[in-house]
């Protein structure tokens, strides 16, 4: 039996930082997301080392050091894709990034209601692989027009949220974000 490497083992927050030192032009929650609609999908040619490549446009950045390659990929494959490849089975349900916020307020609404609609968007682009339709099995399909319903209403409460100078009571925000 093959010995887990440190590399298996990479946190969230030191992927993030890999990500952010490469430049990549998605947010951590965005690229989780995309990976798991990526594992998601029913196209057969999906291929992880591309969905890497397509996070800078289908071009690797550049990288200083062989060790600075091997360290962002092998943190993807190994790190981060094949953790999200486990929330293939039913009893280990995807959980969608959890942010902690002090206290309720429009500018907390606006960055969660952004977050999900990045963890939304990048579902679909991983679950579409590239594609401008595909074919799902009904049940499937009736979930992306909800979540295609559930993105248009965050895009709504982001701009109410962000256009929002009122100040409100707190309760009521606080029922918004729970």
């Amino acid at each position: 039996m093959a010995k887990a490497s440190k590399l298996d083992r990479l946190s969230d927050q030191v992927i993030t930082a890999l990500l952010e030192k490469h430049a990549c032009p998605l947010p951590f929650h965005a690229v989780r997301a995309l990976f798991m609609g990526n594992i998601a999908t029913p196209d057969m040619t999906a291929s992880p080392m591309q969905t890497i490549r397509d996070l800078w446009g289908g071009e690797l950045p550049e990288f200083e050091t062989k060790q600075d390659a091997e360290l962002l990929m092998m943190g993807l494959m190994r790190g981060l894709w094949n953790g999200l490849s486990a929330y293939q089975n039913r009893t280990n349900p995807f959980k969608l990034t959890r942010m902690k916020s002090p206290q309720p307020s429009w500018e907390v609404l606006a960055r969660l209601s952004l977050l999900r609609r990045e963890e939304i968007d990048g579902f679909i682009e991983g679950l579409f692989a590239g594609h401008e339709e595909i074919d799902l099995p009904e049940k499937a399909h009736r979930a992306t027009n909800i979540l295609g319903e559930m993105r248009a209403m965050l895009v709504g409460l982001h701009g109410l949220a962000t256009k929002n100078t009122m100040p409100t009571d707190i309760k009521e925000l606080d029922g918004m974000i729970k």
